[in-house]
């Protein structure tokens, strides 16, 4: 069986909106057209984000403002 690192964070929609700096809304249509890390399951009504991922994006979106 394949180890996987352990997730050290998980964010949930207000910290997003905090960490990014963009609306929930904004947040939403960027994973439904495939620009922003999709989300896990939490529960029924309960999604997170790894932060890994979303720091990953993050870095992304400095590495393009730099190429510019």
């Amino acid at each position: 069986m394949k180890r996987r690192t352990p997730v050290t964070k998980l964010y949930r929609i207000p910290e997003l909106v905090e960490l990014t700096g963009m609306s929930r809304s904004t947040i939403l249509r960027m994973v439904d057209n495939g620009d922003f890390p999709k989300p896990i399951k939490l529960h029924l009504r309960a999604n997170a984000w790894v932060d890994s991922e979303v720091q990953d994006w993050i870095a992304s979106r400095i590495a393009e403002r730099e190429a510019a």
